[in-house]
């Protein structure tokens, strides 16, 4: 079982088995021993030494709640590459045709998705799944809904490449940015040099990917001593999220995922169903595995699941209780959970109490000439 990144050896689902062994007030246990796992988690994400850096390191305020996010240590975060990223980020110059960038379909305002079932790309061409939020996405081990990119770095590429989404190469996004002068000043502050090449210009993306973090949520609060941050029905739903409906097992850690791939058969009746992760491994039991999704901001990354067949909350919950869609690789934890109108509601409520702080972030009204 996925355990707390970085801190005790101790899932919330042990928490539990060890309240109901000692047969004490589960409840207690619970908020007891998480918020001293909570804390020390806040005083481990406030280590940001990186000696490989040449520049300075990026002025973090991780977000109660979470850890000090994933940084590779061929790609320091500085000041001067996250804000070369921010203007990449939102610069449409990126796709073949002016159209697109990477906030069209990771849109600040709408949870860093576009809240549709499936993106739009260059000229109205529609993809197949729906845009994950990129908040928190330096937690994720593997990207992408089928984890075909092994860091943000590689994931900022395929987007560019991609012939429905920016329909470009990674050749002439490395000319058509670097015969622009702002830009060879800015790559110069930030990589010591004013060649622009696709590695840095991922490097700079993911870099300012990496400062987009979601917490300090209701939750977070509870967690953290604040006994009024969740409602009764918001605390009855943590019962059943890490208790009899077992959400924990899949949705677990800081961001609320294993990063692991599961076949919930959504998509699964479909004629030519997505496979998933299958495609990327080959391997039978991958067919219709999705990455498990973090649970934070919810609120606003509708529609849910890879398609987007999902449209609100409740609806994830009412699937989820009838136990998926039967498919011969139904993943062995989902079964049919038994809830009934009051659980539901008590689950969603919960779900809702992760929503963190909003992420706010300086969109560019002007871009490098």
């Amino acid at each position: 079982m996925k355990k707390w990144p970085g801190c005790f050896d101790l899932s919330y689902r042990d928490i539990l088995k060890w309240g109901d062994m000692m047969k004490k007030n589960s409840g207690t246990i619970l908020l007891a021993l998480l918020t001293i796992v909570s804390a020390f988690a806040t005083l481990w994400a406030d280590d940001w030494g990186d000696d490989t850096s040449t520049g300075p390191v990026y002025p973090y305020s991780v977000p109660l709640g979470l850890t000090k996010p994933n940084v590779p240590a061929n790609n320091p975060i500085t000041n001067e590459k996250v804000e070369l990223g921010r203007l990449l980020y939102f610069d449409k110059r990126l796709s073949k045709n002016n159209t697109i960038s990477c906030a069209t379909c990771h849109d600040p305002a709408k949870g860093w998705t576009d809240q549709s079932p499936v993106s739009t790309g260059i000229h109205g061409l529609k993809g197949t799944r729906s845009a994950p939020p990129v908040f928190n996405a330096t937690y994720n081990e593997l990207q992408f809904w089928d984890g075909r990119a092994p860091s943000l770095e590689e994931q900022a590429k395929g987007p560019i490449q991609n012939p429905v989404e920016m329909g470009f190469s990674l050749k002439g996004v490395e000319e058509k940015i670097g015969k622009i002068k702002g830009y060879q000043k800015l790559f110069k502050k930030a990589f010591g040099s004013t060649q622009v090449t696709a590695d840095k210009i991922v490097q700079a993306i993911a870099s300012f990917e990496r400062t987009i973090l979601s917490g300090d949520s209701d939750y977070d609060q509870f967690i953290a001593g604040n006994k009024k941050a969740l409602s009764p029905s918001a605390q009855r739903g943590m019962n059943l999220f890490f208790g009899r409906a077992h959400c924990d097992v899949c949705h677990s850690g800081v961001n609320f995922s294993d990063s692991q791939f599961h076949n919930l058969g959504v998509g699964m009746n479909a004629k030519k169903p997505d496979l998933g992760r299958y495609l990327i491994t080959k391997k039978e039991g991958d067919q219709g595995r999705f990455k498990t999704p973090g649970l934070r901001g919810l609120l606003y990354t509708h529609p849910y699941m890879h398609d987007g067949s999902e449209k609100t909350l409740e609806a994830v919950v009412d699937f989820y209780n009838k136990g998926g869609n039967p498919n011969p690789y139904l993943d062995k934890e989902i079964h049919p959970l038994g809830l009934n109108a009051q659980q539901k509601k008590d689950l969603v409520a919960f779900l809702i109490a992760l929503n963190g702080k909003p992420v706010r972030v300086k969109i560019p009204k002007e871009f490098p000439r």
